[in-house]
């Protein structure tokens, strides 16, 4: 529980940073993720997860994009590992996106510059790709038809 909220904290610290600063912030933390231990990454991807929901949607939505802009601006190898790891998360917990609201994050993703858009969707596209069929399946189950669509997983 003390992670969570930690990890809850830390989220509303950085989304009610004026977007000179969270934009910055954002990146350099981003870029050290690369860095870290495996337990490390692993707990860094679930407690985003377990804290995102409980997170006021006006000062998450504000943080989402800003990471939207940043996950769109890495290399390709950087951002596909970072997008695989939330999908192995959510394969092997799939009441973590359940929680979230995905109308919400949908309309976010869709506000980006298309070339952005298509950054994104090409590393959910090849990490899903990569699923056995049970992790595509509980995919399908978990992202909305139109999330899919706007993604290009089937």
């Amino acid at each position: 529980m003390a992670g969570e909220n930690f990890a809850g904290s830390i989220i509303v610290s950085l989304a009610s940073l004026p977007d000179f600063l969270r934009q910055p912030i954002l990146t350099k933390r981003m870029g050290e993720f690369f860095d870290m231990s495996e337990p490390e990454k692993q707990e860094i991807i679930h407690n985003a997860l377990e804290a995102g929901p409980g997170v006021d949607f006006g000062r998450f939505e504000k943080l989402f994009k800003t990471w939207l802009e940043v996950l769109a601006s890495m290399p390709a190898e950087q951002r596909e590992e970072l997008v695989g790891r939330y999908v192995q998360s959510i394969v092997q917990n799939p009441e973590s996106l359940i929680a979230f609201n995905m109308d919400g994050i949908l309309g976010i993703f869709l506000t980006l510059r298309p070339d952005q858009r298509e950054s994104i969707a090409s590393s959910v596209r090849k990490n899903v790709s990569e699923l056995d069929g049970k992790g595509r399946r509980i995919v399908r189950l978990v992202v909305a038809d139109t999330a899919r669509q706007h993604l290009g997983i089937w």
